[in-house]
């Protein structure tokens, strides 16, 4: 992969479905779902307008739910392994297929996805999937494998002998038997898992014995890998174009670049998205055929901590400078699926107040950006669905809708907010400094500013090709006026030749200024409230 990308990432289930008044937990037949044909040619059209490159279908693959959906033949599954009535994504119950209720027609629904795929390739979008290697359902069973290899069976799980598996799930009458018990998808090898277990998945077995201090056994390559291949090989054929991959430090290295090196020589433009939280592996995963990490542990924890107040602006330059080389290779997000609502009362408690945290994590640098469905309009999670409680995150276990979205298909929506959305990704995406640039942060310099509250902004430049742009972040809900000053080691870092009387253009409001760009002369400048002011000059 090449180059900085913008990920939308939606949930079809949930970000499609027109139902205005669900019941938390209840079924599909009440709640109503979203469908591959709710993304239409003109709402793909949106999405590549709203800035973005590629699009992340979450849930796509079929996976254990209790409902019965389209037809007879999807059979409920037991609802003691089962996370609400629609059930988790990542308990995937056959890797070949697609979720039954995301079809208009049950019988054509692989090719209403390869449909999907078609229409968000003529709208300019590549298409990432989830691939969910750790762990699958309590009751995988393929069904479309095309039976070029041999299906996930018993020789891929980890057995405790002589145990019954033991469902948390308690106010139910239990219908499921598992006999030997396998361990539970977050290493959990006992029979009987939490509530706080993932325990309606089962662990694969990549050849590392966790009974024998982790000894791995990889030669000969364990069965396993090439299943895992043909999956990839199996939707790439389909034109999906990219893969977010769950937990994948949870699975051997040694396997991602036995895969990597497989289907990237048939398929050599796939992204690989790796879910990732320990700093320590990074490298070892980069090495192993991932085109990006998960910044979740790094800037994404210090960008909620500032709007939580519990950090100031000054600590983006630690966080980010302390990936050294490898930060391009980051995704950054300040939302996804596992993560609260930037808007919800437990984060920022309203919507605009996460733009500033979004400029930083769009344009500090050349890494890629993520922004979740819902994100742009102002979603703040508040609801409780049913299995999900009240937590500030939009529920991936229930059958649900979300009145921020109908209404933004009536029309209805805050139409600022959008646009100051549209405005940083397509700035981030379309503007050479922000695309290719060198960073060069400005905070140091300004932190013994008398008139500069570096308590509330935090700045920086990128330079490409004779392109300056200036970025100063305001995360105060106060507008702030404010001297930037230049220091004399970004002249002889970049080797620019101190000017005066420069043109400065507004990327915003397009207003031209003119002003020396001089170490000596401060940048007289206002940033508005929860947003960001960016200017660029073009040196002559």
């Amino acid at each position: 992969m090449s180059g900085k990308i913008i990920i939308y990432q939606t949930l079809p289930r949930i970000s499609g479905n027109r139902v205005s008044k669900p019941v938390p937990g209840n079924s599909y037949d009440i709640n109503g779902t979203g469908k591959f044909s709710d993304f239409t040619d003109s709402n793909l059209s949106e999405i590549k307008s709203l800035g973005c490159t590629h699009i992340w279908f979450t849930g796509i693959l079929e996976h254990a739910t209790q409902s019965q959906c389209l037809s007879s033949n999807c059979v409920p599954d037991p609802p003691e392994i089962v996370k609400g009535i629609a059930g988790s994504p990542y308990s995937v119950k056959d890797y070949y297929d697609v979720a039954h209720y995301l079809a208009d027609n049950h019988e054509r629904r692989v090719e209403e996805f390869e449909e999907l795929v078609i229409r968000c390739h003529n709208a300019g979008l590549k298409v990432i999937i989830d691939f969910v290697p750790n762990h699958v359902s309590r009751v995988y069973k393929s069904d479309k494998n095309p039976g070029l290899v041999p299906d996930i069976g018993e020789n891929d799980f980890y057995y405790l002998p002589g145990k019954y598996f033991k469902s948390p799930v308690n106010n139910i009458k239990h219908i499921y038997e598992e006999y030997p018990a396998r361990a539970t998808g977050n290493n959990c090898f006992t029979e009987n898992p939490t509530l706080q277990d993932w325990y309606e998945t089962v662990k694969l077995n990549y050849g590392v014995d966790y009974f024998n201090h982790g000894t791995k056994y990889f030669d000969p390559v364990p069965p396993l890998w090439d299943k895992m291949v043909d999956i990839i090989l199996y939707w790439s054929g389909k034109g999906v174009d990219g893969f977010r991959c769950d937990m994948a430090e949870m699975v051997p290295s040694e396997f991602w670049k036995y895969l990597t090196d497989k289907v990237k020589t048939k398929f050599p433009g796939l992204v690989f998205i790796a879910e990732i939280y320990n700093p320590d592996s990074y490298r070892t995963y980069l090495n192993s055929g991932f085109d990006l990490l998960y910044d979740k542990v790094g800037l994404y924890d210090t960008l909620i901590e500032i709007i939580k107040g519990e950090s100031t602006p000054d600590s983006i330059t630690k966080c980010w400078q302390s990936l050294g080389d490898i930060q391009d290779c980051m995704l950054n997000f300040i939302e996804n699926h596992d993560e609260q609502r930037v808007a919800s009362d437990f984060v920022a408690k309203s919507p605009e107040r996460g733009l500033p945290a979004t400029a930083v994590s769009a344009l500090l640098n050349k890494s890629s950006f993520l922004l979740y469905f819902g994100q742009e309009i102002g979603e703040r999670g508040m609801n409780c669905e049913g299995f999900s409680s009240l937590d500030g995150r939009t529920s991936i276990f229930d059958f649900w809708s979300l009145e921020s979205f109908n209404n933004y298909r009536k029309g209805i929506y805050d139409y600022a907010l959008y646009n100051k959305y549209k405005f940083l990704l397509n700035v981030s995406l379309n503007e050479q400094a922000i695309k290719y640039g060198e960073t060069y942060d400005l905070q140091y310099a300004n932190i013994s500013n008398d008139n500069y509250n570096n308590s509330k902004l935090f700045s920086f430049a990128r330079y490409y090709n004779n392109d300056i742009i200036f970025i100063i972040v305001n995360f105060s809900v106060h507008t702030e006026n404010l001297a930037l000053n230049i220091p004399e080691h970004f002249f002889t870092h970049w080797k620019i030749q101190k000017k005066a009387n420069q043109k400065f253009i507004d990327l915003w409001s397009g207003e031209e200024f003119l002003a020396d760009l001089s170490p000596t002369d401060k940048l007289i400048l206002k940033v508005e409230q929860n947003f960001v002011k960016i200017f660029k000059l073009s040196l002559q």
